[in-house]
């Protein structure tokens, strides 16, 4: 168990990421790649085109590389290898990373050996050697541009349904409430957040707040850093429907969503574009409260809209099949054996 001690200044300088992390998605990313038999079968056919698109690029090399240094088995990784500044994109990040002192790289290189032994290579890393630094740069670069970017769009509706859910709940229940939303991840016992987490440990955020993280690719548990000097960050899981299918096309006219799905459905879903109760859905569109739980319930079944309960209400938002299927922009046919 991780438990997170808020103080009121870190109350007030607790806030959602603006979009996902490109350097932890691309770690956390590889992590799904680890194994070629096992994986969560909502990413079976992303692993599948990310594994032809790395090989057909000819970089496992550079996949080796950040594997060995964040290994998905891992209970640590070094942070940093997740700069504060990927906050502001991937080129900021890789600039602070190539910026990281000679005796941090050592100092937590040392503590990952102490679980998982690293390649002659890392030593050179170890030491400062700042083409070895680059090497491990150029690595973010060549696999983000490859497994990540391609599906950027895809990723960014997956954890922005999670985003306008929790802001919703900061605007209407404040921050105490938003912390509260994450259950069973995590469970907020004033002042402390209680996270589920394979280490046992405390951390004091002693006034520096904390920047959360909506992860496409994260599973299971949330992710902090290691060292609580740092600016802390916690990444964690979204909610992902069955399959996630990444790649897109734009053949579909928006216009035929009512006659698929049927008028007054059609509008429940474009309504859903921003998170509502099961009140507010009624309002918006003059129909009776009993008929707009209906049409969610309709689209919740075929995974077009996410429910869920917070306090004495139940906030609907669109899945990111959902958001898809309102845009047009809707995974293709693919054809089976």
């Amino acid at each position: 168990m991780l438990r997170i001690h808020l103080s009121d200044g870190d109350l007030a300088r607790v806030h959602l990421a603006r979009e996902p992390d490109p350097i932890w998605e691309t770690l956390l990313s590889l992590h799904h790649l680890a194994s070629p038999r096992r994986g969560h079968p909502v990413f079976t056919h992303w692993r599948r085109t990310a594994r032809a698109k790395l090989a057909s690029q000819r970089l496992t090399g550079p996949v080796r590389l950040l594997s060995a240094l964040a290994p998905g088995s891992a209970g640590y990784w070094p942070d940093f290898l997740t700069p504060d500044a990927s906050a502001r994109g991937l080129e900021a990040a890789l600039d602070e990373l190539r910026a990281t002192s000679r005796p941090r790289l050592r100092r937590e290189l040392v503590r990952l050996t102490k679980t998982h032994p690293l390649p002659s290579w890392a030593q050179g890393l170890a030491s400062g050697d700042r083409s070895r630094t680059e090497e491990v740069a150029t690595a973010f670069q060549l696999i983000h541009r490859t497994i990540i970017t391609p599906d950027w769009a895809g990723t960014a509706k997956t954890t922005e349904a999670d985003r306008a859910l929790r802001t919703r709940i900061l605007r209407d229940r404040g921050v105490h409430g938003l912390l509260d939303s994450f259950r069973p991840l995590m469970v907020w016992q004033p002042p402390v957040l209680h996270v589920r987490y394979p280490e046992d440990r405390d951390l004091h955020l002693n006034g520096r707040g904390l920047r959360l993280i909506p992860s496409h690719f994260c599973w299971g548990t949330p992710i902090a850093l290691a060292d609580p000097a740092l600016p802390q960050v916690l990444a964690y899981p979204v909610a992902h429907p069955p399959v996630w299918v990444p790649a897109a096309t734009h053949d579909r006219r928006p216009e035929a969503l009512a006659a698929l799905v049927g008028r007054t459905r059609a509008r429940v879903l474009a309504a859903l574009d921003t998170t509502a109760t099961t009140g507010e859905l009624a309002r918006r569109l003059s129909i009776s409260a009993p008929s707009a739980s209906e049409h969610v319930a309709a689209l919740r079944e075929v995974d077009l809209a996410h429910s869920q309960r917070m306090g004495t209400q139940v906030i609907h938002t669109l899945t990111p099949l959902g958001a898809a299927l309102l845009s047009g922009d809707l995974p293709p046919h693919r054809r089976t054996a």
